[in-house]
């Protein structure tokens, strides 16, 4: 079965990197990036940096999802828990709101500096236990969400509180390779992190005392884990805004498929994520109407009966 599920992610992955390349208003062939003339143009500077963003957001998404639950043992953790995205989402709104609307460097800069804050602040004030994880991710969390609610209650003008309001909404739209230049770096090591903390976690998740014993340091991969979930999603929602969900749905649809063993979800996790959101980017662009639909609304507007339906499950499972 495991070979079944590796070897569709492996073909549905180029398949949702084509649509993506391919969908919207008007329908373009992926052959054109290499040509010459405006589709081509279009190709190569908008849909082509806005599929290799969607595929990195979503496997960084993906696989902070899978390492989360498996650190936590909490099937309904999700990287929004360790509350880095909100603290991104206030830094580029803080940006914004000093003026570089429209500006890519500033606003990118400032999420993903505030996302290395919470980091830090996370290492700090986490202790040693995962119950303190959680519960300094929902103090950050709520103190970040104030402060961005502040930031908009005061924006300077309309303007600018357009700006901010579309920019928290999360979407892909016109994303350019500078956006991609700069989301790549964090992007790929925030990966290369989350892969390293399987194992760990597989040891981890038999209880500290084992695996102390057999050579790992909860400590460490605590660190590992905050790092590279906070490093990923950090640098995603300073870049697109936040899209919420992907990593509570996706490794809840493998786990069946692959069992509890966190080393065995965290790259399939990565793989599907991608596709979820390359696949649901490629879907907003077709809703009718003159403006596409926000790809974080698309996300809520499915995750959270998602949600509801995974705590009515647990909690049946529970009685």
């Amino acid at each position: 079965m495991r070979r079944g599920l590796s070897l569709a992610l492996i073909l549905l992955l180029p398949a949702a990197f084509l649509l993506s390349m391919s969908a919207g208003k008007a329908w373009l062939s992926p052959l054109m990036w290499m040509g010459e003339g405006t589709e081509a143009l279009v190709m190569r500077e908008l849909r082509l940096p806005r599929a290799v963003i969607g595929l990195l957001v979503g496997a960084v998404l993906g696989a902070s999802g899978a390492v989360l639950q498996g650190y936590l043992r909490n099937p309904l953790a999700e990287p929004g828990v360790l509350g880095v995205s909100a603290t991104a989402a206030l830094g580029a709104v803080l940006a914004i709101f000093l003026g570089a609307a429209g500006s890519t460097f500033p606003v990118a800069f400032s999420g993903m500096g505030f996302a290395a804050l919470a980091v830090g602040l996370l290492a700090l004030l986490s202790g040693g236990s995962p119950l303190q994880l959680i519960l300094a991710g929902i103090v950050l969390a709520s103190l970040s969400a104030a402060l961005t609610s502040l930031l908009i209650s005061l924006a300077p003008t309309p303007f600018a509180l357009g700006e901010i309001v579309t920019w928290l909404m999360g979407a892909l739209t016109d994303r350019s390779l500078q956006d991609l230049w700069l989301l790549a770096p964090p992007a790929l090591l925030s990966l290369a992190l989350l892969l390293a903390s399987g194992r760990l976690l597989d040891a981890l998740s038999l209880g500290e005392d084992v695996a102390q014993s057999l050579g790992v340091d909860p400590r460490r991969t605590r660190l590992l884990v905050v790092a590279g979930a906070g490093l990923g999603v950090g640098a995603a929602v300073a870049i697109t805004g936040v899209i919420s969900f992907v990593g509570l749905i996706v490794p809840h649809l493998l786990r069946p498929f692959l069992g509890e063993m966190p080393s065995r979800l965290v790259l399939p996790s990565a793989v599907g994520g991608a596709i979820m959101v390359l696949v649901a980017d490629s879907l907003v662009r077709l809703v009718p109407g003159a403006a596409e639909l926000k790809l974080g609304i698309a996300m809520a507007l499915v995750g959270a009966p998602f949600f509801l339906f995974l705590l009515w499950r647990e909690r049946r499972r529970m009685a």
